[in-house]
């Protein structure tokens, strides 16, 4: 596998910690992108939600209290949803597996499996 691959990982995280592992268990290359220590751009978050092939909702991490202090029950559109990972994170869903082309939601980790195998 040639592609550039970052993972979107946040080490407190165990879903994330299993992607890690996954990754490095099956001697893939990727640089690991810890997004709550350096948060991506704006440009960057609006490409991850432009390139996941499912549901907008998906990336957002609905748990968090800052959601439900701020945005539970709104509708929104993608990019007010950009707007809320940009000013706070935490909000967005991990693990991520990022390629050239595709993101990938590690949740479940079959997900990343399934890429590694094509």
């Amino acid at each position: 596998m040639s592609e550039k691959l970052k993972l979107y990982h946040n080490p407190r995280c165990r879903k994330s910690r299993e992607a890690l592992n996954l990754l490095t268990e099956n001697s893939v290359k990727f640089d690991t992108v810890l997004y709550l220590k350096q948060p991506p751009s704006k440009e960057t978050v609006a490409w991850i939600f432009d390139t996941y092939s499912g549901s907008s909702d998906d990336l957002i991490r609905k748990n968090e209290a800052v959601w439900k202090e701020n945005f539970k029950g709104k509708t929104m559109s993608k990019e007010t949803l950009v707007e809320a990972v940009i000013e706070h994170p935490i909000l967005l869903e991990r693990p991520l597996l990022i390629t050239q082309k595709n993101v990938i939601l590690g949740r479940p980790l079959e997900n990343i499996l399934i890429y590694l195998q094509h």
